[in-house]
């Protein structure tokens, strides 16, 4: 019987749709062993936050955070609402922190409803999640963050013990963790003029004071990736990990603390050969023209994919464990490849943007060096319209079969 056009496609048909084009693959057996390499890194009295933001930094939250609690991630860390309410549709129970100010009645309602945390920062906040909570017959945990250096987001550390001690008088809010953040734990020891240390001496500062009142602090909390890897001192209670999670280091001299896999991977598909001559101008602007008789391989992805156009003229691929470089400039969908020293490419064969083949491998700080900016950026600007593909095995050459799309 010849099946409805409108029918549901088949777990099968989903993945050959994904890998028509482009799409991102992330390896959950790589999360997994990153996380349990970061445990043993901090020992059995930290616990590790995964930091799972920004859809898991472009990996895709929901197959990161399952990953990560398999192998032992204790909590998650989300920068909005919508990302830990995500997390609790899936069905995912452990404690997720909300990383960012919700300063709204009904943002704060919705986090008492889905049993998420709100990171409090001033008194206002307290008394808005104070009225909420008593209102409901439930109390609400929440954490409080100190501004020790960052001045970004937190109540002034001077200001700590007073709020903690508010808090505490709040019968229907329940302070459950104290923590702050470190603006350059990523630089050299003797590039950040002492800020971390002075950072972790007004954190230590709060937590005295605390125990001079008989407060308790809950669950302390200080390192993001880079103070994890960087000092064992900064660990506390619970170590918040963002980049590292993914396989990467959050500085060149932070490499080799931990053994980190990258996780994910760029892969796009040939749409189109073409034999041109010397002399021929590539793409908008002719910012390239060809130097010999060349062979051009049109590869379906661009800038509104996240592939910066910054990159233009100035990136390679992989193919077959060889790099090739992208010639012209980068347009909205398409780039377009040097194929003249790969002879057996053609048409649907899938190049590689970011990822390993064989002994030759290209990461997201590779992009990031060339645009000037950082890996992190590089990470969280592939756009939805790539497909998140979930696969649990070491990288290597993509095959047009295995894994399933994860929604």
């Amino acid at each position: 019987m010849t099946s409805s056009p409108l029918a549901p496609p088949s777990a099968t048909e989903e993945t050959g749709e994904a890998r028509q084009r482009a799409w991102v693959e992330v390896n959950t057996a790589a999360i997994q062993a990153n996380v349990r390499a970061l445990r043993r890194h901090i020992g059995p009295a930290t616990q590790l936050m995964a930091v799972v933001k920004a859809d898991a930094y472009g990996h895709g939250a929901l197959p990161v955070a399952r990953a990560a609690l398999e192998a032992g991630a204790a909590c998650f860390g989300v920068a909005t609402l919508a990302e830990g309410v995500q997390l609790r549709r899936a069905g995912i129970s452990a404690p997720v922190l909300v990383l960012g100010n919700l300063t709204q009645a009904e943002e704060l309602r919705s986090c008492l409803r889905w049993q998420l945390m709100p990171t409090i920062s001033s008194m206002r906040e307290a008394l808005l999640c104070q009225n909420l909570a008593s209102g409901s017959g439930r109390s609400m945990a929440v954490q409080l963050k100190l501004d020790t250096g960052m001045t970004r987001l937190g109540v002034d550390w001077q200001e700590g013990p007073r709020l903690v001690a508010a808090l505490r008088g709040m019968e229907a809010v329940e302070l459950v963790g104290i923590y702050s953040h470190l603006a350059c734990a990523d630089a050299a020891p003797d590039e950040d003029d002492g800020l971390s240390d002075r950072q972790q001496q007004r954190f230590e500062a709060v937590l005295a004071g605390l125990q001079e009142q008989g407060l308790a602090a809950g669950c302390r909390h200080l390192a993001n990736s880079a103070g994890t890897l960087r000092s064992h001192r900064q660990h506390y209670d619970l170590v918040r990990v963002g980049l590292a999670l993914y396989g990467h280091p959050p500085a060149a001299h932070l490499a080799g603390v931990v053994p980190l896999r990258p996780a994910l991977q760029i892969h796009a598909r040939v749409t189109l050969l073409r034999q041109v001559g010397a002399g021929v101008g590539v793409s908008y602007g002719h910012r390239f023209r060809t130097s010999r008789p060349s062979r051009l391989a049109v590869v379906s992805i661009g800038y509104a994919d996240g592939v910066p156009r910054m990159l233009s003229n100035r990136m390679d691929v992989l193919f077959e464990g060889r790099r090739l470089p992208q010639v012209g400039a980068i347009t909205m969908d398409q780039l377009v490849i040097d194929a003249t020293d790969a002879p057996r490419i053609e048409v649907g064969s899938i190049v590689t943007l970011l990822g390993k083949q064989g002994d030759e491998a290209i990461g997201p700080v590779d992009w990031s060096e060339r645009c000037g900016t950082i890996p992190w950026e590089i990470l969280c600007g592939f756009k939805h319209r790539l497909p998140r593909l979930a696969v649990a095995a070491d990288p290597g050459v993509p095959t047009p079969a295995g894994p399933t799309a994860e929604p």
